[in-house]
């Protein structure tokens, strides 16, 4: 799982990079700067959790069934969260309207967040048993 788990936060990690200069030079003369701003969040994130996957993938600290959750947790939250920001934030350009799927926004932020705290519980755990 960890091959996957690393794979998978270097895939994240130039899907970023991409979009995000994608984001800059692309993007900036056809869309708002606050729909620019919207977009960058989405890359922000995505980086983020590559990098979060990243330390998952490679630490000890976690069991393998707590790095397994926190890997599907944050595949789907950054698709949910940052893949419908980068649809929102395109709305101008594309002519799709994404705001009847906005709604998976804040569910993919959730789940970006549960992962967070699955790790800090599983960090307290370990405590714990190896004080």
């Amino acid at each position: 799982m960890n091959r996957t788990i690393l794979i998978t936060a270097a895939a994240f990690g130039i899907i970023a990079i991409a979009l995000g200069a994608f984001g800059a030079h692309g993007l900036k003369q056809l869309i708002s700067i606050e729909a620019q701003q919207t977009f960058e969040t989405g890359v922000r994130y995505q980086m983020y959790h590559a990098l979060m996957l990243l330390f998952v993938g490679t630490t000890t600290f976690l069991k393998d069934k707590s790095k397994t959750i926190i890997y599907y947790l944050v595949v789907v939250g950054i698709l949910c969260f940052s893949g419908s920001i980068y649809g929102l934030a395109t709305m101008e350009v594309t002519g799709i309207n994404f705001k009847t799927i906005g709604f998976v926004t804040p569910i993919g932020g959730l789940f970006l967040i549960i992962a967070w705290v699955l790790m800090m519980v599983a960090f307290l755990k370990e405590k714990r048993y190896n004080s």
